[in-house]
């Protein structure tokens, strides 16, 4: 297979993002690019100021050789974000991002959360290149991308101008005019992350056939096994541990009032977002629980190493479990709600428990808490099943697959049409 010029379109990657999938694009990128592949990565710093009050984020240390990053810039970020989300195309960057896309002579075009970068639109552009669409979320089916419907319960059916009126953004209306499935015609190949958000997608009407490919995490470092590294314990007493953007929909409220009464162990809480001012007051009178806010990687890896498991309350659908996987990574086992995509991780790996209520789980606490030596065998299962399904080893390829038969595809056509 020759090398591939490959270009992510992305509104948010590091260190402008908020959540895990401009987390997943880096990740994929630089896995492309240590495999061979000419990687340019091009992202909107507007859409990232504009739902943001913070300072602008440090810069992250340069990336690899073979990826270049390209952010876009406007004098008026807000204006840019909520001219794209209203509608539905590129406004302010609209001529640089057709000059890179069109003129890049790029292979494939890899386009993710597009919701600000260039909404439905931008999936026309790139001229001849493969294209190839990564459904980190529900866009393609949610204005709110998550399928949480008034901000308050799962969404089974459809009230979305409603919906978006709670949520407080205003309507989309160009998802009523057929510009979305117009635009979905110029995308070769679209992924979903696990086989539940494919079957999500086609249960709210997507009209395309999806290909499952899941997120990774990087390899292992040689010789590791999950648990035999000795890494200090970061908290005295036995705990359980919550990572993730802290929403509602995580289901987190009921979790901290489960501990109101559990003794036994700890709650450490690493992350932060919208709903962290609530958790807060709700635990408020518990010294049980710690919130630590965001922890970068090589900080968080002995919360990982230490806990008696990872609690994944999630009640909304994820379309993937990333932290599920990053606690297998460390051996540590995981107990999840049967909800979304993570009884089909929990299912596939054999490390971790699944519960359906509040009682269900603090039975699995106390049963773990009890077991140790089930504890582990759970862990070296999560772990196995890491390095087998969900490392770079394992996934990598299969997108070296996917590009190199869409540029295949798409070049036999264009053959075709020239003959005819």
């Amino acid at each position: 297979m020759t090398a591939m010029r490959v270009c992510f379109v992305t509104t948010f990657y590091p260190p402008f993002n908020f959540g895990g999938d401009g987390i997943a694009v880096q990740r994929l990128a630089r896995g492309l690019a240590k495999w061979g592949c000419e990687v340019t990565v091009i992202h909107d710093a507007d859409a990232y100021a504009a739902l943001t009050t913070d300072p602008a984020p440090a810069p992250e240390a340069a990336e690899p050789v073979g990826i270049r990053v390209i952010a876009l810039r406007s004098r008026w970020p807000l204006a840019s974000a909520l001219l794209t989300h209203q509608l539905g195309r590129p406004i302010v960057n609209s001529s640089r991002l057709r000059r890179l896309l069109d003129h890049g002579r790029f292979d494939a075009i890899m386009f993710n959360n597009v919701s600000l970068v260039g909404g439905p639109a931008i999936l026309g552009y790139g001229g001849a290149a493969a294209k190839l669409y990564l459904a980190h979320e529900h866009w393609l089916v949610c204005p709110t991308h998550v399928l949480w419907r008034h901000h308050r319960e799962l969404c089974d059916r459809r009230e979305c101008i409603r919906c978006q009126i709670r949520y407080r953004r205003p309507p989309q209306w160009w998802r009523y005019t057929g510009m979305l499935d117009r635009a979905l015609a110029n995308v070769d190949v679209f992924i979903a992350l696990s086989e539940f958000s494919r079957a999500k997608h086609r249960e709210f009407g997507f009209p395309r056939e999806m290909k499952v490919v899941p997120n990774f995490l990087p390899d292992p470092a040689p010789g590791a096994d999950g648990r035999s590294e000795v890494v200090p314990r970061p908290h005295e007493r036995p705990y359980f541990l919550f990572v993730g953007r802290l929403e509602q929909f995580k289901g987190l409220d009921e979790v901290i009032d489960l501990f109101a009464t559990f003794d036994a162990a700890d709650l450490v809480v690493i992350g932060d977002g919208t709903y962290a001012a609530a958790l807060h007051r709700r635990a408020s009178r518990n010294p049980r629980i710690r919130f630590l806010g965001r922890l970068p990687g090589q900080v968080l890896e002995p919360y990982y190493r230490h806990a008696v498991a990872l609690i994944a309350p999630s009640i909304c659908f994820e379309s993937f479990g990333m932290t599920l996987i990053e606690a297998f990574s460390h051996g540590t086992p995981v107990l999840a709600r049967r909800l979304g995509s993570f009884p089909e991780i929990i299912e596939r790996s054999g490390g971790g428990i699944l519960f359906d209520s509040t009682e269900g789980l603090l039975h699995e606490m106390q049963a773990l808490l009890g077991a140790p030596d089930r504890r582990t065998v759970l862990g070296q299962k999560g772990y196995n099943a890491y390095v087998q399904h969900w490392s770079e080893s394992a996934v990598v390829p299969q997108y070296l697959s996917i590009l190199e038969e869409t540029r295949w595809r798409r070049s036999t056509k264009q053959s075709s049409c020239a003959r005819s």
